[in-house]
């Protein structure tokens, strides 16, 4: 099946109709080789500069969240309201470059979780999100500069 159609049904099991708008949506969103992090933010203009009209937050927001009901994205929320979407909806965990505001994967096997505590009674663990914040460390060669 083509990606064209391919898209189409996708949207259409999302329960949305596949207006030119929202196939411009999935063509941004999963016509790439690599995992894409997004913001509705940064959705918006991507697919303004595809698209000649505007195209309304409630449109990007009611298709993310629709795909992201259906499985087709992961939500990803930090710390300070900041929420990102992922196309890769396995497990995996990732690195947010604080300066860049950034999402990165982390591959599963560079990283262990040991020693879970047991879940409440009548509860089992769902899944484990681990996002490691990093910035640069310049903080640390601006010292060793001023100790020369």
């Amino acid at each position: 099946m083509n990606q064209f159609k391919f898209n189409k049904e996708r949207l259409r099991a999302s329960g949305l109709r596949p207006t030119k708008q929202r196939l411009v949506i999935c063509q941004i969103l999963f016509d790439r080789k690599e995992t894409f992090h997004f913001t509705i933010e940064k959705l918006k203009k991507i697919t303004e500069k595809n698209i000649k009209n505007k195209i309304s937050l409630a449109t990007l927001y009611n298709t993310v969240h629709a795909f992201k009901n259906k499985g087709y994205l992961k939500e990803i929320s930090l710390k300070g309201n900041k929420t990102f979407f992922d196309t890769n909806t396995k497990n995996h965990y990732h690195f947010f470059d604080e300066e860049s505001t950034r999402l990165i994967d982390i591959k599963n096997q560079d990283i262990s979780v040991n020693n879970l505590p047991k879940a409440p009674y009548g509860k089992k663990i769902k899944e484990i999100e681990i996002t490691v914040r990093i910035a640069s460390n310049t903080q640390k060669q601006k010292k060793n500069n001023q100790l020369k």
